[in-house]
């Protein structure tokens, strides 16, 4: 695989990672990742495609190798867009493809809105991006009886471990992460987790910073704040969700709907991207080539 290049931006007073495949000369590929990962989760992905795209993930702040905002304010996906486009601005970037997953759907929606025109196609998989409507609906799914039932499991997860060989085998072996393809786990292990003076390792989003991301994410700057803008989106969009996903099937079809194309879905969960390398590669081409 090809290597990326790790360099680091600074804005609004917060150290942001950026990582470059290179393939330089192509249209630059923007990677934004889900709550919890990293750009290095996109490793597999992005290590392919390099002979048509410039691929750049960033590690939104408080995830990877970029540092956390000072209040929970600064976790809304409004000022994640900011740093996303104050980061592309420092590297040179005029005009890109977006690929954003998860949180990174809801951010690169506001991406859009911040700077019409900047994005020139949008691939949203399963992008939380949902009517304030949508809320009361992810509440019951999750769990009727806890506010935010993501945010209490992030709150509980294991934050230090021996070393990356211990976490690759836990993680590997039981839900949601045993789905990963091999290569797209070990991304995450390797990006995922900073080494400790200990000999140890511990989650680079910490479980209270990603706690705090979800809890967000069902407040106004979240994902009602990125569904707003669908229908307004300034660029083609495509709407790409798994049909054994733990999120409703029916709120990304109401997506598809929003930003005016038909849903396109594929097998497997709401990680699909990282489950199957060869067919995220050719959803890339296909859809933002």
């Amino acid at each position: 695989m090809i290597e990326p290049r790790e360099t680091f931006v600074t804005h609004d007073g917060l150290r942001l990672a950026v990582l470059d495949w290179g393939g330089e000369g192509h249209e630059p590929l923007v990677l934004l990742h889900p709550t919890g990962f990293c750009a290095g989760f996109f490793h597999p992905l992005a290590s392919r495609l390099t002979d048509r795209f410039h691929p750049i993930g960033i590690d939104l702040p408080a995830h990877g190798a970029s540092d956390a905002p000072a209040d929970r304010d600064g976790f809304g996906f409004d000022r994640y867009a900011t740093h996303v486009l104050a980061v592309l601005d420092a590297v040179g970037i005029d005009r890109c493809a977006v690929l954003g997953e998860s949180l990174g759907g809801g951010v690169g929606s506001l991406v859009d809105e911040q700077r019409p025109g900047f994005v020139r196609r949008l691939m949203l998989c399963e992008g939380i991006a949902f009517d304030a409507d949508r809320i009361p609906e992810i509440r019951r799914v999750e769990d009727p009886d806890a506010d935010n039932y993501m945010a209490s499991i992030a709150r509980k997860r294991k934050h230090v471990w021996p070393d990356r060989d211990t976490v690759r085998d836990s993680y590997g072996s039981r839900p949601p992460l045993d789905v990963l393809a091999p290569e797209a786990l070990d991304a995450y292990v390797r990006w995922g987790f900073v080494d400790r003076s200990d000999g140890q390792v511990e989650l680079a989003c910490s479980p209270e910073h990603e706690a705090t991301q979800f809890e967000v994410a069902m407040a106004d700057t979240g994902a009602p704040e990125a569904g707003r803008h669908l229908s307004a989106l300034s660029c083609p969009a495509t709407v790409v969700c798994g049909d054994a996903s733990n999120l409703p099937g029916a709120w990304f079809a109401a997506q598809a709907d929003a930003v005016g194309a038909p849903l396109v879905t594929v097998a497997g969960s709401h990680f699909f991207l990282q489950e199957d390398t060869d067919r995220a590669e050719a959803l890339v081409r296909e859809h933002l080539g």
